[in-house]
């Protein structure tokens, strides 16, 4: 089979696995805060490393290819109240610890971190800073919006530590710009890559994506090659996620007809993949890419490269806090998730109240599956098929289906995913997903390919 016939064949609904089980499939009936509590309290007793996401939700303009958690707003008062909520909910947090926890990972997100001003940014992270122990061997970063992200933006959170910026590029292409609602010229970009450089950031990554309305090959080549240019560390080249109705009108912004579907999508993606490559990058895990001297490629040589609600990752702490409206955060054996709605988010903190209002509590299939989704993301293989047959002994006829067309090869204990078969790494990874229904009806997920 061609790989023409291959993304027909494989091109449906399915999860990215930033998670397992992922959102939609929480048991929330059988979750209580009190129980969270408690998974958060025990992880924190076998590992006292955590990490950090925080969802900073506003931005200025609403971008139409954008899935996230966000409001619309020019009104920058928004700022001090949110900020002081996010302390707030942090020392909830501090309240479950014996002893200070030690921070190895911190991502702001959003949204829009850099709608926030050095100031308001410099008070949410000294404040927990101050409550915490910074390890020699730290990632703290942020994703920074090119046509706002400033010096002072910039030097604040270095001086603070951080040593990652993500800047979101998407595409250069003035008509896909438009399409999206993300006009931003390549100089502009350029000015605050080189700014990032010179602080002293030793990681920068540019954010693109595949798959937008309008794009061709041409279009993906000249993003390519500027993008190039500018010689950042890492890549992501991310499939769009065309997921309107869960967004509404945000995803509604251009005619689906607009859109490279199937083949025509991948194809992007593998023009985009050869070009990278070819410029010394290395593909690293699903849509990311990375030199060599980078830390996300050495941690996938050293098969240290993990995958949580931040994306790929090169820490493996076991707490995961999220901070902010609508964040996720993970214990060893759960997962809770903040209120969605802001006006909600803010007024609980303001009465001292925790946030969380849903989450999933892990059965022992649950955590197996969890670790073999994660191998196959980050590693493209697993060594758990023996105990996980116990739990679904027809795993093996399942898997091989994909082994028939050429995309992996398996034995009683092992499965590879081959280079060919990378592109559907998301559907091998949902033939261990006890959760999936078939018959569903209402759409939830994107397009695998």
């Amino acid at each position: 089979m061609n790989m023409k016939e291959l993304i027909q064949k494989y091109d449906v609904a399915g999860p990215r696995y930033t998670s397992y089980p992922t959102v939609p499939a929480w048991n929330i009936s059988e979750f209580n805060l009190q129980d969270w509590q408690i998974d958060i309290k025990n992880t924190f007793k076998e590992d006292q490393s955590i990490g950090i996401y925080i969802h900073l939700p506003y931005c200025e303009s609403l971008c139409t290819f954008c899935a996230c958690h966000k409001h619309i707003t020019i009104n920058h008062k928004v700022e001090e109240p949110y900020i002081s909520a996010l302390l707030k909910e942090w020392q909830l947090y501090l309240s479950l610890f014996t002893r200070k926890p030690i921070l190895k990972e911190l991502h702001l997100g959003g949204g829009t971190p850099s709608f926030f001003s050095p100031k308001q940014l410099k008070k949410l992270i000294s404040g927990i800073l101050d409550t915490v122990t910074i390890p020699d061997i730290h990632h703290y970063g942020f994703e920074g919006h090119p046509m706002n992200t400033s010096e002072e933006h910039l030097q604040t959170l270095y001086d603070l530590g951080f040593n990652r910026v993500s800047f979101g590029v998407q595409d250069y292409d003035s008509k896909v710009q438009k399409a999206i609602h993300r006009v931003q010229p390549f100089e502009k970009v350029k000015e605050v890559t080189e700014l990032a450089r010179r602080i002293g950031y030793t990681s920068i990554s540019h954010d693109l994506v595949y798959g937008l309305p309008f794009q061709t090959p041409a279009s993906i080549k000249e993003t390519v090659s500027k993008t190039l240019s500018l010689n950042p560390d890492r890549l992501s080249f991310y499939s769009y996620a065309h997921v309107p109705w869960i967004k509404g009108n945000g995803q509604r912004g251009f005619s689906e007809d607009d859109l490279p579907l199937g083949n025509n999508k991948r194809a992007l993606y593998e023009l985009g993949k050869e070009l990278f490559e070819l410029a010394g990058y290395q593909e690293v895990g699903m849509d990311h890419f990375a030199k060599p001297s980078d830390s996300l490629f050495k941690a996938r040589e050293q098969r240290e490269l993990h995958r949580n609600f931040m994306g790929y990752t090169t820490e493996s702490a076991k707490n995961l806090i999220g901070l902010g409206v609508s964040s996720i955060g993970n214990g060893n054996r759960s997962y809770a998730q903040n209120d969605k709605n802001l006006k909600s988010y803010l007024q609980k903190l303001e009465n001292g109240q925790w946030p969380v209002i849903k989450g999933h509590l892990l059965t022992d299939r649950e955590v197996l599956t969890r670790d073999i989704i994660e191998d196959l993301m980050c590693h493209f293989q697993t060594d758990k098929l023996i105990e996980y047959s116990t739990y679904d002994a027809d795993i093996y006829h399942k898997l091989e289906g994909f082994k028939v067309d050429g995309l992996m090869t398996f034995d009683n204990q092992i499965a590879k995913v081959n280079e060919k078969g990378r592109a559907f790494v998301r559907n091998i990874a949902m033939l261990f997903d006890s959760h999936l229904n078939e018959s569903e009806k209402k759409p939830i997920f994107s397009r695998t390919i």
